[in-house]
């Protein structure tokens, strides 16, 4: 049974929390925002911990709510590839967002150095600033 938060109809943050709001979707989006490959095998390697039962229900469920389109680029067996439709690529805006907040507040000063989000500039990491 999926979670939904029936009493808060008519807010904005409930609805959008009812369609990525479960334990590892974002990090779907995350992948596909990041340009990494759609496809069911490189997900479920990237997203380490994953069952494939849970990444195929987070997947159909992406689909069902129009965020993420699926194409098939084998029919035998078949294998299919998943990609932000328009509505889903407005999405990549909160990714961000949600990475940047994790890197000021989240992330400490090691960790912070080593990772590069493709949306920055070529600024060298260890010339970021570090957190006060």
């Amino acid at each position: 049974m999926e979670r939904t938060y029936e009493s808060q109809a008519g807010c904005p943050v409930a609805a959008t929390l009812d369609a990525i709001g479960d334990r590892w979707t974002i990090l779907i989006l995350r992948d596909l925002a990041l340009g990494r490959s759609g496809k069911f095998k490189d997900l479920l390697q990237s997203l380490q911990g994953i069952s494939p039962n849970l990444l195929s229900r987070r997947l159909k469920t992406l689909e069902r709510e129009g965020i993420v389109g699926r194409s098939f680029y084998s029919q035998h067996p078949p294998r299919a590839e998943y990609r932000f439709t328009e509505p889903g690529k407005e999405l990549r805006s909160v990714v961000r967002a949600m990475a940047e907040w994790g890197i000021e507040h989240r992330l400490n000063d090691e960790q912070r150095a080593a990772w590069t989000p493709p949306w920055l500039d070529a600024t060298p990491a260890a010339s970021r600033r570090p957190r006060s």
